[in-house]
């Protein structure tokens, strides 16, 4: 009888851990640059190349850093988000062009609409690897004092907006 004891424990043990990470929401990977300051970097903008933009130029404002190709599908899928949350004028986007050309970053933002107040361009993914972007698209909530407060993995959807993004760029204008 209890050599099948053993066993028994050990499969409901291991059945328990399944059915716990079967619950959990792959979009949700904790970033250990959470309450970490954004990482620093000075890059070229995409429309403007002569001038670079840094996380420190947004010091003492909220903000929101996505990151974005105009190869990637799901980009696509989130950009009509982005456009009406920026004609809201809520809160600042400016977009991370990852590992793209810049001619196609420029001709696919010429063709949708463009939501960022700017974006650069990050064509090696230094800066990506940097943030610890895993795949594109990728946002970042950095508030006042350069520290990232958020990050939210995938296409940014109206509910996201609305239960997780909006609430905390509220939350940290106030402060």
């Amino acid at each position: 009888m209890s050599r099948f004891l053993l066993p028994l424990v050990i499969f409901i043990v291991l059945a328990g851990f399944l059915f716990v990470g079967l619950g959990l929401n792959p979009r949700e990977v904790p970033s250990p640059l959470i309450d970490k300051p954004a990482p620093a970097f000075a890059l070229p903008q995409l429309h403007n190349e002569q001038k670079n933009f840094s996380p420190a130029d947004m010091k003492g404002q909220v903000w929101l850093l996505n990151v974005w190709a105009s190869w990637c599908v799901s980009c696509r899928e989130e950009h009509p988000v982005l456009m009406e949350l920026a004609q809201r004028n809520i809160v600042p986007i400016y977009g991370l062009d990852y590992k793209d050309k810049p001619e196609d970053g420029k001709m696919w933002l010429a063709r949708g609409g463009d939501p960022y107040v700017l974006s650069v361009m990050d064509r090696e993914g230094r800066i990506g690897i940097d943030y610890g972007v895993y795949g594109v698209p990728e946002t970042y909530v950095i508030d006042k004092q350069g520290v990232i407060r958020y990050k939210h993995i995938g296409p940014v959807t109206q509910l996201s907006l609305i239960e997780k993004i909006l609430p905390l760029v509220a939350e940290l204008q106030k402060k």
